[in-house]
């Protein structure tokens, strides 16, 4: 096996396939607010990560119901993921979000992944979150948005927090015995190779379950496409991004489970997006070369202990 799959850890955990139901709520993030910024992240746009999501004026129940109708329609699937997906959903007001989460425990969900930032955690809520877990026997994981740990590069791209509060983010989450996802971009031009295999080290210490990994795409109205048409960022070669996210599964704790190589937006919304390649295609390219090369997710993988012997 060349790197822990989502979808297979997916069938191996549910015993059948399992899919990704994205819902949308009506919050948005203390980068947009003012509490941190106005304009959120240089590579964000203004509807976030949502580009397929149903509106946020619909219910839960209503966004599951419809989203779980055509999915099973057409790929077969009677099992869900409740994906909260879009902004950060942790910075709701406490009650709306019980209310909302609570609403997701319908009948075929079996697991509930919320999407927010590392500045967005706090006991209150995960010790909510802890609690449905038990009540409902549901699996709970936080995707928590890392995407470098380049203290200079995070400041570069305005996300306005750096790695500590990820750190934080992660023991907090741990404690409460829920699971965290780390999502991380392989090829942002600002970092190097070096920075991409710190990255997966320090995310294999944390004891994160799993990892979205990204491509950089430039989104158009961003600060980063009037960054990219100014020539202050160049995107890296495919080629790059393929070394990069390899040395990155490389250096990652084997039984981390991979959600994604690559990331994608549509092309009508992007100035730059996976060197006009479909994400499959960059996928399978990536896989070839790790057969090649006969490497694997933790080939270069060592613990604390590892590293003394013990």
């Amino acid at each position: 096996m060349l790197y822990n799959k989502f979808s297979q850890f997916l069938k191996n955990k549910y015993g059948s396939k399992v899919y990704k139901l994205p819902l949308n709520l009506p919050v948005t993030c203390p980068n947009r607010d003012g509490r941190l910024g106005m304009e959120g992240c240089i590579f964000c746009g203004e509807e976030g990560a949502g580009f397929e999501n149903l509106s946020c004026t619909l219910s839960v129940a209503q966004q599951l119901s419809r989203n779980a109708k055509y999915i099973g329609k057409n790929y077969g699937s009677e099992k869900f993921i409740a994906y909260f997906q879009n902004y950060s959903n942790t910075y709701l007001p406490y009650d709306l979000f019980v209310k909302n989460i609570a609403e997701a425990c319908g009948d075929g969900i079996v697991a509930i992944y919320i999407s927010t930032r590392p500045d967005c955690i706090a006991d209150r809520y995960m010790e909510f979150l802890a609690r449905l877990k038990k009540q409902k026997g549901i699996d709970i994981v936080i995707e928590l948005g890392l995407q470098t740990v380049n203290y200079h590069t995070l400041k570069l791209l305005k996300r306005g927090h750096t790695l500590a509060e990820f750190i934080e983010a992660a023991a907090c989450i741990r404690k409460h015995g829920l699971e965290l996802c780390a999502h991380y971009i392989t090829d942002l031009p600002m970092d190097n190779l070096d920075d991409v295999i710190e990255g997966a080290k320090i995310i294999s210490a944390l004891g994160v379950s799993q990892v979205k990994c990204h491509s950089l795409y430039i989104l158009k109205g961003t600060e980063l496409e009037r960054m990219y048409e100014r020539r202050e960022v160049e995107p890296v070669s495919a080629e790059e991004f393929i070394n990069r996210t390899i040395a990155f599964l490389e250096y990652l704790k084997p039984d981390i489970v991979v959600q994604r190589l690559i990331g994608r937006a549509p092309a009508e919304r992007t100035v730059f997006c996976n060197w006009n390649t479909s994400w499959w295609k960059l996928q399978e390219m990536i896989e070839a070369r790790m057969t090649e090369r006969n490497t694997w997710q933790g080939r270069l993988y060592k613990s604390g202990k590892a590293m003394l012997g013990e």
